[in-house]
């Protein structure tokens, strides 16, 4: 696809959550045609004001030249793409999926398999750098799929993404790669948890933990990034506990079909687990340090509106 091309791609969305609508709303921004697709009418509706359309059904996305999967997990895929409503067989012949869920490199090989089989291209496309880079269009994109199946995304991943990182040419290598991140990622932000509980329950004041750690070696992006949600006391989710349970999840099940040992990332796992079954699971995920004010007692920053209630 040209850059001649488009004004007349037609580009599905299909996830309008905080990746999904960011992304959206980037393509819209840079003069692309992209209709959005989500269960939440609330979500389809301020895509609209943003000057998007919306449907409601995956289906309803035919005449889509390239459709986004921006959804939460494998089953979510399996629903939008092949479901009652999905999408994959009411694409015209040619046209591509970009699957960015983070989903098990197996599953995205079997997804592959059967979209080819539609006569639709597939890209195994994750994505990363959370709902703001989403929106400036600087999302770090792992693929792995056919040249063609490039070189036909090629405008809509330059508009979406920083970096496009170009794994592969069958699905699951791009899974494969984002399984690394989202170990390092769990890890990073379960490992900055722990270490704030340690610092506060020794009494160090938690914005000069902050100040310091930043820094020093000891640094890390996710501590750089998740712990002023900590210091402010908003766990508004920007990326839930949850999706560390699941992610985490796909690297434990994922070692286990390699024989591979996992220790650390299952270690983390525990902690997101502990903090979804505390009632935490649908807050932002740097509320796993509340496992830690649980289990020690710990006093943590609260929200400003919060002190002021009081």
């Amino acid at each position: 696809m040209s850059q001649h091309d488009k004004q007349s791609l037609q580009v599905g969305v299909i996830g309008l959550g905080a990746m999904g609508m960011g992304t959206a709303t980037n393509l819209l921004q840079q003069g692309l045609n992209v209709t959005g697709c989500d269960i939440s009418a609330a979500a389809r509706e301020a895509f609209v004001a943003a000057g998007g359309q919306s449907v409601a059904t995956p289906a309803e996305l035919a005449h889509c030249h390239i459709v986004l999967v921006v959804v939460v997990n494998g089953g979510q895929v399996e629903q939008v793409l092949f479901g009652e409503q999905g999408v994959v067989s009411h694409l015209a012949q040619g046209s591509l999926i970009v699957q960015c869920a983070t989903v098990a490199p197996s599953q995205a090989k079997q997804f592959g398999e059967r979209v080819a089989a539609e006569g639709v291209m597939f890209l195994d496309a994750p994505i990363s750098g959370g709902a703001a880079k989403a929106k400036s269009g600087e999302l770090s994109v792992m693929a792995s799929g056919a040249e063609e199946a490039f070189t036909y995304a090629e405008v809509v991943l330059d508009t979406m993404a920083a970096k496009v990182y170009r794994l592969g040419d069958t699905p699951g290598v791009g899974s494969s790669m984002k399984l690394v991140n989202q170990l390092l990622a769990g890890v990073h932000i379960a490992t900055a948890a722990e270490a704030m509980a340690l610092g506060i329950r020794m009494g160090l004041d938690p914005e000069v933990i902050y100040e310091v750690i930043t820094h020093s070696a000891g640094n890390s992006w996710m501590f750089e990034n998740r712990v002023p949600h900590i210091l402010s006391g908003d766990y508004t989710p920007l990326s839930a506990v949850d999706i560390f349970v699941k992610d985490l999840n796909i690297v434990h099940q994922t070692g286990r079909e390699l024989a591979l040992a996992t220790p650390v990332a299952s270690s983390a796992l525990q902690q997101f687990t502990a903090a979804s079954g505390a009632g935490f699971g649908r807050e932002d995920d740097s509320a796993v340090i509340k496992v830690y004010q649980r289990l020690s007692g710990i006093t943590l920053p609260e929200a400003a509106n919060d002190a002021e209630e009081v």
